[in-house]
């Protein structure tokens, strides 16, 4: 039997269909979300949080545990939304969206719009946030999707890419999903001169967020394009466009990406346009960029993954994890799967302990699993799904595609373990 479970906050109401399952692990789960969440006992050292699940029950736990995280979300940012100002530590980020065309089937898109602007007066970067929130009304006209202009929380020359960004715009993904049914698949993110000079950092430092992003006339300081990937990233500059050496730097990106796709063809999708003729403004013959991304959906868990870890540090990556104590800028891991024989190979790793987040769109966590370093094998064997891995990898990001029942651990790239389960002895 169903039963359906309406919650109402505010102006908005949540509307889940829960299965019921005679699991006791379930019943338990949910006897402990229905308590005070600030008298819930650490999962963690409940029992229950360990044991194995199985594939179906997993699902269940994840549909559970998205609408608790959900619901924290919301008592704390409903309010901020509806009055389209954010707020995270000291910083404050207003924004302003508008909604294109009908929403499909599948959840809407979110576009993600950065102004221009950056080290200079407040007045001068309230114009150019204002600027953006219309910029691309044409265009969006024959698209579908909410398109959403953040004014940053700053005014200085790195607006965008400073470390609190990232958090702010988690915020709005996750937002965005429960108040706007966006699906999360479906987000996008582009920037216009200070805008691009954070897509640069952004796109591929957060890489595991976005279908794809756009970059418009700006320069990328110490980025790297390797984190792309799986993101599909398009760049557009004026050719007169020389400050900062923008124009040049697009062209070496250009052959940058060039390269990087020549040696890994099903990776680093890329669209780099030098518009002839044309400086800083290039009269929107950038717009083309949006609905060249709107063509594409992210892939929560693409078989090969390239992390480059940025100087602002992240602690998972798709699939892949680090523990902050000991994620380091600059290193680099390297990690694919293979669905048909049921193994996952590590080519490159930089930190003593990586962990491996599996799901079971990826591998059969029901048969064995092998685990081999630059394809040699270390270990084969089976691993098991738990709900307090389900609840760990949903706490930071809140995104259902990226929630992973297995853990699997990999120390010094020789030793194997598995995180948050106890095997019941036979």
């Amino acid at each position: 039997m169903n039963r359906k479970r309406i919650i109402k906050l505010g102006s908005f109401t949540l509307l889940l269909l829960i299965c019921s399952s005679v699991n006791a692990q379930i019943t338990e789960l949910r006897n402990w979300l229905n308590l005070d969440p600030k008298s819930r006992p650490q999962l963690e050292t409940l029992s229950f949080s360990k044991e194995g699940l199985s594939e179906n029950d997993a699902q269940i736990v994840r549909n559970l545990l998205i609408e608790d995280k959900q619901l924290k979300i919301l008592e704390t940012y409903n309010a901020q939304w509806d009055n389209r100002l954010l707020e995270y530590g000291s910083y404050k980020m207003p924004f302003y969206y508008k909604k294109f065309g009908e929403e499909p089937s599948d959840g809407r898109s979110l576009f993600i719009s950065l102004h221009g602007g950056g080290g200079t007066m407040a007045a001068v970067n309230d114009q150019q946030y204002t600027n953006q929130q219309n910029l691309y009304d044409t265009t969006m006209n024959s698209l579908e999707g909410i398109y959403l202009a953040p004014r940053a929380p700053t005014n200085t020359w790195n607006l965008w890419h400073q470390t609190h960004i990232d958090e702010f715009l988690n915020i709005i993904i996750q937002l965005a999903v429960i108040k706007e049914n966006v699906n999360p698949n479906k987000v996008y993110i582009l920037g216009f001169s200070a805008g691009g000079d954070g897509l640069y950092q952004l796109a591929p430092r957060m890489a595991d967020r976005w279908a794809a992003a756009s970059m418009m006339a700006g320069h990328p300081n110490d980025a790297s394009p390797l984190g792309l990937r799986n993101t599909p990233f398009a760049i557009h500059v004026g050719a007169l466009d020389t400050a900062y050496e923008r124009s040049d730097i697009a062209k070496q990106w250009g052959t940058i990406l060039d390269d990087l796709q020549a040696n890994d063809p099903q990776g680093y999708i890329h669209d780099v346009q030098i518009h002839a003729g044309l400086g800083h403004w290039m009269n929107l013959q950038d717009a083309v960029s949006l609905p060249w991304m709107a063509d594409f959906r992210r892939n929560p868990i693409p078989k090969k993954v390239m992390w480059l870890q940025d100087d602002r540090h992240h602690t998972s990556f798709y699939w892949l994890q680090v523990p902050e104590n000991l994620t380091t800028t600059g290193g680099k891991i390297l990690a694919e799967y293979n669905s048909s024989s049921n193994e996952i190979n590590v080519i490159e790793n930089y930190s003593d302990t990586l962990n491996l987040l599996i799901n079971d769109n990826m591998l059969n966590l029901d048969k064995p699993i092998t685990i081999k370093y630059q394809n040699t094998e270390i270990y084969k064997g089976f691993f098991h799904r738990s709900i307090l891995n389900i609840y760990k990898n949903l706490m930071d990001k809140g995104d259902a595609n990226l929630a992973f029942p297995c853990v699997i651990t990999m120390v010094n790239n020789q030793t194997i373990t598995e995180e948050n389960i106890k095997i019941p002895s036979k």
